[in-house]
């Protein structure tokens, strides 16, 4: 399987990049209704269409985003709390994923509100009350770093774009502690990065 076999697998450990100027990702985020999903892996946030990403040309539509403990990217060898993906996909099916690294620190309102409808059965789909806006999510500095890789889970579909943001974002340590007793390590570990760029 390309889980095994795959020479363009994620996550890997972020180093060596190559400094360029890379065009800024355009995000199209707006507060949209979502529901929580507890997939047995992790907890998924299954969002509304209308939410999409512009770069180098694709638009590619947020489906959902899903949280890992600890980070799965790493940077120069540094593993945060958590990260977050939010996969992306566009017309032609091709896949994109804004990782967002979560480390301790001031708490973050929108994962309250996630926290707060986590579901009681796993595969139940608990919708949240209040519009979420993904944006929320996001760092202020949008510098990233970019590469080619793959989903993190089966199937580990090659030919994914990975954009991770450079600055993370904060969780509390009570937030931290609640994804912690759910799920305390659901990373999958570094792959090799094959010679691949990293920009």
């Amino acid at each position: 399987p390309i889980c095994a076999k795959g020479q363009r697998q994620s996550p890997i450990d972020i180093r060596d990049g190559l400094a360029v100027d890379l065009e800024p990702v355009r995000f199209d985020y707006r507060p949209g209704g979502v529901a929580v999903v507890d997939t047995g892996y992790t907890l998924q946030v299954n969002v509304a269409p209308g939410n999409a990403i512009e770069l180098m040309g694709r638009r590619y539509e947020l489906q959902q985003f899903h949280f890992h403990r600890p980070s799965e990217q790493r940077i120069e060898g540094r593993r945060f709390d958590m990260d977050v993906h939010l996969v992306h996909r566009d017309a032609e099916g091709r896949i994109a994923v804004v990782a967002v690294l979560l480390e301790r620190g001031p708490p973050l309102p929108l994962v309250q509100t996630l926290w707060g409808h986590i579901p009681l059965e796993k595969g139940e789909e608990q919708p949240v009350r209040l519009p979420v806006d993904p944006a929320q999510l996001l760092p202020e500095d949008r510098r990233y770093y970019t590469y080619m890789g793959s989903l993190s889970t089966p199937p580990c579909t090659e030919g994914v774009l990975w954009v991770v943001m450079r600055q993370p974002v904060t969780l509390s340590p009570e937030q931290l502690e609640i994804f912690a007793r759910l799920y305390p390590m659901n990373a999958r570990p570094l792959q090799s990065a094959h010679e691949r760029r990293i920009l």
